[in-house]
């Protein structure tokens, strides 16, 4: 028999949810089996199975898992009896009314016993703090005994719960008209994200495009575009733009390392785009974006955006960005804002919607579209003075026809 543990994935993953299982309980699975999808701070992930046999959920759809946890078992009917056999003595336990439960005198069953769901683990420390195992309330599921059940059982202090003042007066005041919803793993990740990104001394620095002839191209390649399946947008010659600018200005294209207090410049580009999910924003990534043709990278961001809002990105297809660039225009709104560093990048670009202004060209105001964009940066890697600098061969590139057309 084989447990099958949420395993860490990496970037920092402790825990996901279990969002939908892809075969029955009880069923019979192949080693390499896709068997159950979990949900982390990151992405979808398809979890396989280790070995052919029969898999038995130790967790329902929608349980929070914590790396290391069991998520089922899997073996043969013969192992795989006295865990079924540990569910079913629960399940009646539960189904008894209270009266009989009391009057119902409990069998003595030691660590070992096969009645009760608990992993080897807790089994082992069961026998060390010489506790009857069977005597403790299990909290996992289906009644599965953890290692915080021992240590309660044993007495040991338990943390207790801090709760603002503020919210012990409101929820007294208030208690029928709120609601408390647990936080999705995908809000926790970005909760967790913008906190270390507050961590950054951060400026900011914002500048307007001509974008007269970025507009024109975009619109004059459009029906080509279609016609191969590919939706253009401005956003593929702001990448390559912004590619051009690092390139120039290669402190915004790395990281601090504060421990070391060493800038790690990076020779790669690998640029991040922030796209919005039905459950909150997720940052894609363009791998070796200088290599490739506007029209790739559009596709791309088109088949990437796609995964995002149908939840079937991978984490492989959301790490090692170098320089996120967050269209805030592609919402229809917003002229300036103050978009935050995607931790650990040095810098993020804020795109803007283009909008119909008065221009000033060759002495002569006039009608024309003008792109607005934010550069927030960490004011310990790069100073004010190279943010503009930035910001320059930004604007030198998008109002350069030559460029665009060579790009087209």
């Amino acid at each position: 028999m084989k447990e099958l543990k949420f395993v860490d994935v990496g970037e920092g993953i402790t825990e996901g949810t279990v969002q939908k299982w892809l075969v029955k309980d009880g069923e019979r699975v192949k080693e390499d089996e896709s068997i159950v999808q979990v949900e982390t701070d990151k992405a979808v992930v398809n979890v396989p199975s280790p070995i052919s046999g029969i898999v038995h959920f130790n967790v329902k759809e929608g349980s929070t898992v914590k790396v290391g946890d069991t998520i089922a078992y899997i073996g043969e009917e013969s192992e795989l009896s006295a865990i079924t056999a540990g569910v079913i003595q629960q399940k009646a336990q539960a189904e008894k009314p209270p009266e009989k439960q009391e009057s119902t005198k409990k069998t003595e069953i030691s660590a070992e016993s096969p009645g009760i769901i608990a992993t080897p683990s807790v089994r082992k420390m069961a026998r060390d703090l010489k506790i009857d195992i069977s005597k403790v309330n299990g909290t996992g599921p289906g009644g599965r005994v953890l290692e915080n059940d021992l240590k309660v059982f044993a007495g040991a202090p338990q943390q207790p719960r801090m709760v603002p003042k503020f919210s012990e007066i409101l929820e007294e005041s208030h208690k029928e008209e709120i609601e408390r919803v647990q936080m999705s793993s995908t809000r926790k990740a970005i909760a967790k994200n913008m906190e270390l990104s507050w961590t950054i001394p951060r400026a900011v620095h914002m500048d307007l495009i001509n974008a007269n002839h970025i507009y024109d191209i975009v619109h004059s390649h459009k029906e080509a575009a279609a016609k191969m399946g590919i939706k253009l947008t401005f956003l593929p010659f702001i990448i390559k733009a912004a590619i051009e600018a690092l390139k120039e200005n290669p402190g915004f294209n790395s990281s601090y390392d504060h421990d070391s207090q060493e800038i790690i410049y990076k020779r790669y580009y690998n640029i991040g785009i922030a796209a919005e999910a039905p459950d909150g924003l997720k940052v894609a990534v363009i791998k070796d974006a200088d290599k490739k043709s506007i029209m790739q990278i559009a596709k791309e961001i088109q088949e990437l955006s796609q995964k995002v809002r149908d939840k079937s990105i991978s984490l492989e297809e959301m790490r090692d960005s170098t320089f996120t660039i967050t269209n805030i225009g592609s919402l229809g709104g917003g002229f300036l804002s103050v978009p935050m560093i995607n931790y650990p990048e040095v810098a993020i670009l804020g795109i803007h919607l283009i909008r119909e202004m008065p221009v000033v060209e060759k002495g002569e105001i006039k009608v024309g579209k003008v792109l607005p964009f934010s550069l927030t940066f960490d004011h310990r890697v790069v100073d004010g003075a190279e943010a503009v600098l930035f910001g320059n061969a930004i604007i030198k590139y998008l109002e350069d026809p030559e460029f665009l057309q060579m790009l087209g």
